[in-house]
Formats: C-alpha cells, sequence, structure tokens
C-alpha cells in the first residue's frame, strides 16, 4: 500500500491535492481550508461493528462549518479531549470487478458514503459498456441527492485499474438455491484467476478483496495468480456469518445486537465454525448465563449456514448483507482501525500451526494490509476447525490442478 511504513504499521494512502473534492468539501466562506477531527456517536447495532460494533467514527470538518462547539474541545462527546490534525484528508481510489452485478453495484453505493473514498471505478466485462454507463449516472443522481462528493467512473480496460488503493473483486457465476458454494470453484476459479493477473499487471500496489464464491478457495486463486503478498489479498470470508450469528444470538436473549460479541471461522459453508469460547454478551461469557443452556446452538446454525440460500431462492440473490459488510470491511481499511474482523486470509500457523490455506481466521485490518491473529481453540473447535480447513484445502488443490490443465 503506498505510503506503509510498515506491513503492520499504520500505513497511509496517498494524500489528496487540491482537488474538487477537497474544495468543495472543505473550503468555509471562501477561507483557506483547515482539518479537525471530530468523534460523533453513532447508534450502537447500526451493523457497523464486527463481531462486536463500532460505537464511534472519525469524520472531518472543516473550521468554521459550525461545528467546534465548546463542548467538543472541553472533553467531546466521549470524554477525552479532541484533538487537532494539521495533515489532509487521505483519499482513496476503489475499483469494484464485476460491478453489473448486484452485489458489485450495491457495494458501490454503500462504499460511497464512506467520507475518505474520492473516486469509485464501476469496472466490467467488454460487451457492458451501456450497462455500466447507466449504472454510473444513475449513481451520479443518488450522490446529487444526498449531497455526496465523491467521483464515479467505468471501464472495461484493465489500465484504468491502476491508481487504485482497494480493488474488490466480486466476479463469477451466481450461486443458485440449490447448489453449495463449493460447486462453483472451477468455473469461478477461472474468472478470478484472469481478473486476478491483471490486476498483477496494472495494479500491484492495491489491497484485493475477493467476494466470488467460494470466497475461501477464490481468495487463495487470487494470491496465487496475482503474485501479491499475502498481506494484500484476502476474502470477505466468514464476517457475515458472524453478523448473522450475531443477530440470532441478540434475538434469543432480547438483547440489543452491539451488547453480542461472537465469531465463526473456518468456511464460509457448511463446515463453518461457531467459536462460542469467544461469544459474550454484555462482556459476559455466554456459558455464564442460565439461558445458554436452553440456547438452540444447532438450529441457529443452521439458519446462519442456510441464509443465503433461503434468500436466494425468496429474492434471487443476496445483495444488502454482503454489500454492507463489504462496506465495514473497506471502512475499516481506509481509517486504518486497526479492528478485527473474521475474513479469508492465508494462515501459516496461527491456529495450531494449521497453515498454507486461505480461510476466515480473526484478522487485524489496517491501511497496510490483512494479518492473521494468532488464536487458541478449545479441542471441540479445534477439530472442526480442522475438518473445515481440509474440506477447503482438498477443493482449493482441485482447483488448482483445474486451471494448470488449462494452461
Amino acid at each position: 500500500m503506498r505510503g506503509a511504513k510498515s506491513e503492520e504499521g499504520r500505513g497511509s494512502f496517498r494524500k489528496a491535492g487540491t482537488s474538487d473534492v477537497e474544495a468543495s468539501s472543505c473550503e468555509v466562506n471562501g477561507q483557506e481550508p483547515s482539518f479537525r477531527r471530530e468523534v460523533r456517536p453513532v447508534a450502537a447495532g447500526n451493523g457497523s461493528g464486527p463481531e462486536g460494533s463500532r460505537l464511534t467514527v472519525d469524520v472531518w470538518r472543516p473550521r468554521g462549518s459550525g461545528v467546534e462547539k465548546e463542548a467538543l474541545w472541553n472533553g467531546g462527546m466521549c470524554g477525552r479531549p479532541m484533538t487537532r490534525s494539521h495533515s489532509l484528508i487521505s483519499m482513496v481510489k476503489v475499483a469494484i470487478i464485476g460491478a453489473t452485478g448486484q452485489v458489485g453495484s450495491y457495494a458501490a453505493h454503500a462504499i460511497s458514503q464512506i467520507p475518505q473514498i474520492k473516486e469509485v471505478t464501476l469496472f466490467g466485462r467488454d460487451g457492458n459498456q451501456q450497462y455500466l454507463e447507466g449504472l454510473s449516472r444513475d449513481l451520479v443522481d443518488s450522490f446529487a441527492a444526498r449531497g455526496t462528493n465523491t467521483r464515479i467512473s467505468w471501464s472495461c480496460d484493465e489500465k484504468d485499474l491502476r491508481g487504485s488503493d482497494i480493488i474488490i473483486l466480486t466476479s463469477g457465476a451466481a450461486r443458485k438455491a440449490d447448489q453449495s458454494r463449493l460447486d462453483l470453484a472451477v468455473e469461478n476459479g477461472k474468472i478470478v484467476a484472469r481478473y486476478a493477473e491483471k490486476i498483477g499487471r496494472t495494479a500491484s500496489e492495491a489491497l484485493l478483496l475477493v467476494i466470488s464464491n467460494p470466497v475461501d478457495i477464490m481468495t487463495a486463486v487470487a494470491l496465487k495468480y496475482s503474485n501479491l503478498p499475502p498481506h494484500r489479498v484476502f476474502g470477505l470470508g466468514t464476517h457475515l456469518d458472524s453478523m448473522r450469528l450475531k443477530s440470532c444470538i441478540a434475538e434469543f436473549f432480547n438483547v440489543h445486537v452491539s451488547e453480542v460479541h461472537t465469531r465463526i471461522i473456518g468456511e464460509h459453508g457448511d463446515t463453518m465454525v461457531p467459536l462460542w469460547s469467544a461469544t459474550t454478551i454484555g462482556g459476559i461469557q455466554i456459558n455464564n448465563l442460565p439461558a445458554f443452556s436452553h440456547l438452540p446452538k444447532d438450529k441457529i446454525m443452521e439458519r446462519v449456514k442456510t441464509s443465503g440460500s433461503l434468500i436466494i431462492r425468496s429474492k434471487g440473490s443476496t445483495v444488502y448483507g454482503p454489500g454492507d459488510a463489504i462496506a465495514t470491511v473497506v471502512r475499516t481499511i481506509v481509517e486504518d482501525e486497526h479492528r478485527i474482523l473474521t475474513v479469508s486470509a492465508f494462515i501459516k500457523k496461527e491456529v495450531h500451526d494449521i497453515g498454507s490455506v486461505c480461510i476466515g481466521v480473526p484478522a487485524r485490518i489496517t491501511r497496510g494490509g490483512v494479518f492473521p491473529v494468532p488464536i487458541k481453540l478449545p479441542d471441540d473447535e479445534l477439530e472442526a476447525f480442522r475438518n473445515s480447513t481440509e474440506t477447503i484445502r482438498n477443493v482449493t488443490r482441485q482447483v488448482f490442478e483445474s486451471l494448470e490443465e488449462r494452461e
């Protein structure tokens, strides 16, 4: 990533120069723009928290815009002193490959609301120019209506991926209701490999976020064919699954969703592993709550696993859940939050020396990339995780063999 001080340190995207984006968002009464930081409370349970919830966000406003109330400077809304920053906000370009799909197009709309996003490039295969033109115009109208100053561009030419800080890869055949995600492996592997090669040639400094299913295997394909470092290629993994589990637990205990912290690791699919040992409600270990003995864990996990199929069967595709999950990950990157989300990442030996596979694990997300967090698991969860990794490892091997035959 441009400007990264170290792979795991606080990196920085390129700084915005004097541009239309900067001037329109920062000038006040014609005065020179000057920035300060504001901490703004966010409604708990807005879905932005990882496997926990974001209680505050950093927003940037120009001084003189009417927000410098004395209460903010004297300890602020969160009871701590505010600090001023004299540096310009880092502006980011995001490219979405597969933007003509429903997830890709909604993701473009969702991430455009992140203040640091300077430009979104809608990328599609040759022949989709008319659709991309219409989509871009539709999004421009939406931005105008809500006052968003994000530039939209579109292209079918790989050279326009250059300069992207984050590339979101959503291309691939859509899953049918009666298909498992693994059924798509070989077909989508060819598509992902082709785009990964293009990204490696033209945007080798970008972070690559893989959405295409089966996401763990497609992340491995993207890693191999892009030749990017492992910390810069990752997939959405079990982040959305963790959100689904969080919602089910909150419903059972009749608590606000922000009070639940949980996560699912392993395959984004049938062998996913819920970490009950790491689940808390209001900071209390879930197995310390008497009601936990009545929690229908198997029924809940079946609901989590089949949620995508039910949505596809009912309305044709999943859109809003994945789209907003993508936006959460992108925001976490551009704000360099160092939050821990459960994404598909290449592990070496972080989980009981299980390695050489891309799979859903807790990882620290920064501007510099994605870094798996070493964890220890109780025996039952460890056994389930080993089974999940072996499933993914075997299918990944088959996909690689198929791709090599193509070559």
